[in-house]
C-alpha cells in the first residue's frame, strides 16, 4: 500500500528523523547509567573533579590551554564578551544568519550588534565586508562557524589586528572543525561552545565552555561564571550564576573520545547526500572550501522550491528543519537595531531558500538514501518551469 505525500507518492517505510539520541542511548546505556550513578554517589554535584577534567580534555582536543565550563553557549558567548569589558556602548560585528542567542549574548552585555553580510556559498560571514563595518565603537568581532564549517580565519583575523578589536569564535555547531590545521575555538580571545543536545558534542541536558589561551582571561572567566568569587563568599567583582554541572560534564568527557569517530560518520552521511544530489532540479548544495573541514552539524541546501520541497518530505515521512526562517535582522525583537529589508540582501535570499536534511551520527545510509531518492523524485515528478538563479 502507498502513501500519499503532501506533494507525491511516497513508499510505505518508518519515517526519516531529522535528530535522534535514542540508538546512542540504547548502545550506551549501561556505560551512561554507570556514570550517573558515580556522580550522584560522589557527593559533589556542581564544579567538582568532573567538571576540571572535561575542562582540561577539552581545551587539549581543540588546541587551546583552558576551558570554563558553563551552562549554556549563550553564556559562554556573553561570559567571554564580559571578561573582555565588552558592553554599553560597544559595538560587536557578527552575522544575522545565525541562531537568536548569538545577539542575545551581545544584547545581555549591553553592547549592539553590527551585522555583516554572509557569503552565498558557504552560508558564513563574508569577511570582505568587515572593513567598512568596523567604526571607533567597535570592540570585537563575532564569527559564527554556521552549520559545522569555520569562517575564513585568517583574513578576519588580520582586520582584528589591524583595528585593534578582539576576536570571540562563535563555535556552537562546529566543535572540532579544522581551519588550516587548527580546530576552532582557538584563534579568537576567547571560543564559545554550546553543548545542547543536538551539538556534534552534545549532552544529555544543557551546557557550554568558554576555551581561552589567556591565562588572565582564564582567571576571569572563572570568577564571572560564580558570582565574581574566587573562594569563599566574597566577590572580587560582578559575577553572574552560569556552572556547568557535574553530571553533563561526566556524560560530555565520556562522549569526547568518540567525537572523531561521529564526525566521520556525518561526513559519509553527507557523502550519500551530495553524490545523490548533484545537479538535481535547482538544488545548490553546501560548499565545503579546501582549506577547512566542515563537521556537518547540519546539512544545509538551497532551493528556489523550499516550501513545496519540505512539504512533500513530510509526507513522505521525512523531518526537516529550516535553519534560520527568519534572519535576526527582521525580528520584531531585534527592530530597533534599524535595519530593514534589504539591508543583508544574501542573508535575506538564503532565508528563503535553505532547507537542512536529516544529520545525526546514527543515521543509516539507507534513510540517507531515501532522503536523496525522494528529494529526486519530487523534482523528477515536478520540473522547474525555470531555473531560479541561484546566485
Amino acid at each position: 500500500m502507498k502513501k500519499i505525500g503532501n506533494r507525491g507518492e511516497c513508499s510505505d517505510q518508518a519515517p526519516v528523523r531529522y535528530w535522534d539520541y535514542l540508538d546512542d542511548y540504547r548502545r550506551n546505556r549501561e556505560e551512561i547509567l554507570a556514570l550517573v550513578d558515580e556522580v550522584f554517589a560522589s557527593g559533589r554535584l556542581i564544579l567538582g573533579s568532573r567538571v576540571a577534567a572535561f575542562e582540561e580534555h577539552f581545551a587539549a582536543f581543540c588546541g587551546s590551554r583552558f576551558g570554563v565550563g558553563v551552562n549554556s553557549g549563550t553564556d559562554a558567548i556573553f561570559l567571554a564578551l564580559k571578561a573582555l569589558d565588552i558592553g554599553p556602548g560597544a559595538e560587536v560585528i557578527t552575522v544575522a544568519n545565525t541562531a537568536v542567542p548569538t545577539v542575545a549574548a551581545i544584547r545581555a552585555t549591553g553592547a549592539m550588534p553590527v551585522f555583516v553580510d554572509v557569503e552565498a556559498d558557504t552560508f558564513l560571514m563574508d569577511v570582505t565586508r568587515l572593513e567598512e563595518a568596523v567604526t571607533s565603537r567597535t570592540r570585537c568581532i563575532l564569527p559564527v562557524h554556521l552549520y559545522g564549517q569555520p569562517v575564513d580565519m585568517e583574513p578576519l583575523l588580520d582586520v582584528a589586528r589591524s583595528r585593534e578589536v578582539e576576536v570571540v569564535e562563535d563555535c556552537a555547531q562546529a566543535a572540532g572543525a579544522v581551519y588550516r590545521g587548527r580546530r576552532v575555538g582557538s584563534f579568537g580571545a576567547v571560543g564559545a561552545f554550546s553543548f545542547y543536545p543536538t551539538k556534534v558534542l552534545g549532552g544529555f541536558g544543557d551546557g557550554g565552555m568558554a576555551m581561552t589561551k589567556r591565562e588572565d582571561l582564564h582567571q576571569r572567566l572563572r570568577r564571572l561564571r560564580f558570582y565574581g568569587m574566587e573562594g569563599g563568599y566574597y566577590s572580587e567583582e560582578e559575577g553572574y550564576n552560569s556552572r556547568l554541572d557535574e553530571l553533563q560534564a561526566a556524560l560530555l568527557d565520556f562522549r569526547l573520545p568518540a567525537l572523531d569517530e561521529e564526525i566521520k560518520r556525518r561526513e559519509k552521511i553527507a557523502a550519500i547526500y551530495t553524490g545523490g544530489l548533484e545537479g538535481v532540479g535547482d538544488i545548490v548544495l553546501p560548499l565545503v572550501q579546501s582549506d577547512r573541514t566542515h563537521q556537518y552539524y547540519l546539512y544545509t541546501i538551497r532551493t528556489g522550491r523550499r516550501d513545496e520541497l519540505k512539504n512533500y518530505l513530510e509526507g513522505c515521512g521525512i523531518e526537516t528543519r529550516i535553519n534560520y526562517p527568519t534572519p535576526i535582522h527582521l525580528m520584531r525583537g531585534y527592530r530597533f537595531l534599524g535595519y530593514r529589508q534589504g539591508s543583508l540582501p544574501v542573508t535575506e535570499r538564503l532565508a528563503e531558500e535553505i532547507l537542512s536534511l536529516p544529520m545525526y551520527p546514527d543515521l543509516l545510509a539507507e534513510e540517507a538514501g531515501r532522503v536523496v531518492e525522494a528529494i529526486r523524485s519530487f523534482f523528477r515528478n515536478q520540473p522547474l518551469a525555470g531555473k531560479k538563479d541561484q546566485g
